[in-house]
């Protein structure tokens, strides 16, 4: 199931709220731009790559910290804004006391990471299933990580001990019933469709 401008998706762990800007499919799957919402507080589900997409993040209001390869950013002023190249190590985290916006925006490989994050790792945070920081639980992780290598891989342990360690777990998950890209959440419905919010036009420079 694809997902649809308005949609709402949310991360009870991580205290993130995704609102559809543009989906993949209008565009196969090139471009997604996402609205995030975190509490104070939330954050990414852990330090992580992406293979071959990049992301941009621009400020819309609030403050929000980078640790983009070992290097802090932090934006917080309207406008500002970080480019991640693929490959890059980086998680990031609402740094202040109230409630952050910003814009993601993944290019290449962005259908995938729609079906990943917004419904695989959603959907499990929303049922419990992951640590509290919002990371798949260990049987979990190995049949997600096998399925979903090419859009996001977590930092720790290192690549080349996870496809090892995976290889081996991965046939117990899924005798356990763990799957890695399981339909239930591929076809969950959103939370709700929102209306989006206006964007300052130093923002939508960054992204139109």
């Amino acid at each position: 199931m694809t997902v649809s401008v308005g949609e709402v998706y949310e991360n009870p762990r991580c205290g993130e709220r995704v609102v559809i800007r543009t989906p993949s499919s209008e565009n196969g799957g090139e471009r997604t731009v996402m609205d995030v919402y975190a509490k104070p507080g939330g954050a990414v589900s852990g330090e992580h790559l992406h293979p071959v997409s990049e992301e941009r993040f621009t400020l819309v209001r609030g403050k929000v910290a980078f640790l983009i390869g070992g290097r802090q950013v932090t934006l917080d002023a309207p406008g500002q804004s970080v480019l991640i190249q693929p490959g890059i190590k980086h998680r990031w985290w609402n740094c202040s006391g109230e409630e952050s916006f910003h814009i993601c925006e993944v290019r290449r490989n962005s259908d995938r990471f729609e079906q990943l994050v917004l419904r695989q790792l959603f959907g499990l945070a929303q049922d419990g299933l992951t640590t509290p920081e919002g990371m798949p639980r260990l049987l979990q992780q190995a049949v997600t990580t096998l399925e979903f290598g090419d859009v996001v891989r977590f930092t720790t342990p290192p690549w080349a001990v996870q496809k090892v360690l995976f290889g081996v777990l991965a046939p117990i998950a899924r005798l356990l019933g763990h799957q890695g890209c399981d339909p239930a959440y591929m076809n969950r419905k959103p939370s709700e469709i929102a209306e989006l919010e206006e964007l300052p036009e130093e923002v939508l420079r960054h992204h139109y």
